[in-house]
């Protein structure tokens, strides 16, 4: 029984430890420093809008976004571990379909990445919260958003809602859509 606390309080901790802004921050500015982007900043305005959001999912964890005022990464992982750090990796394993020369995506989906690495997106917050059936909802907002919408892909990435319908082990308890607001303007809200 001891053994099991130890474990659980361990694997706890390693959850909590990858939903802090720290390691969004990290992941966020490791992937902008591999093209030559500067890094991002967390804002607690930014969070705090993406946590009033997450607070909404909780009773569905369905993935509709929040269509507000700012660029948006989001994901639901299907099972307990899934965590705001496994949700911004596979946002950033979309880098090879993106072809920066041309600014479009090849091969597929691009939209959570180019949204990552946008040279103009300084502000970062994000949230997780536990939503139906052991699920996992997290949100990355950006500020401000990606403005140029037109040349980059933003289709939705379409999985089934059940885990044991997902076609490959990779993609087997996750969904992921992103969402970036186009004619924004910039602002600065002090964080």
């Amino acid at each position: 029984m001891a053994a099991f606390m130890v474990t659980f309080i361990f694997l706890l901790a390693l959850t909590k430890a990858q939903n802090a802004p720290d390691d969004y921050l990290a992941l966020h500015n490791r992937a902008r420093a591999e093209v030559g982007v500067g890094p991002m900043q967390w804002s607690n305005t930014v969070a705090t809008y993406g946590q009033a959001y997450a607070e909404k999912r909780k009773g569905d964890c369905a993935m509709i976004h929040s269509t507000g005022p700012y660029g948006e990464n989001i994901a639901a992982g299907y099972y307990p571990e899934f965590t705001g750090a496994d949700a911004v990796k596979l946002w950033a394993n979309e880098k090879p379909l993106y072809d920066h020369a041309s600014n479009k995506c090849v091969g597929g989906e691009c939209g959570h990445y180019t949204q990552m690495v946008w040279r103009s997106s300084v502000r970062l917050g994000c949230a997780r919260v536990p939503c139906k059936a052991n699920s996992q909802f997290v949100v990355c907002n950006y500020d401000p958003p990606v403005f140029n919408t037109e040349s980059i892909s933003h289709q939705p990435i379409v999985v089934p809602s059940h885990p044991e319908e997902m076609p490959s082990a990779e993609m087997r308890k996750t969904s992921l859509r992103c969402f970036q607001r186009p004619n924004r303007e910039n602002h600065d809200d002090g964080d």
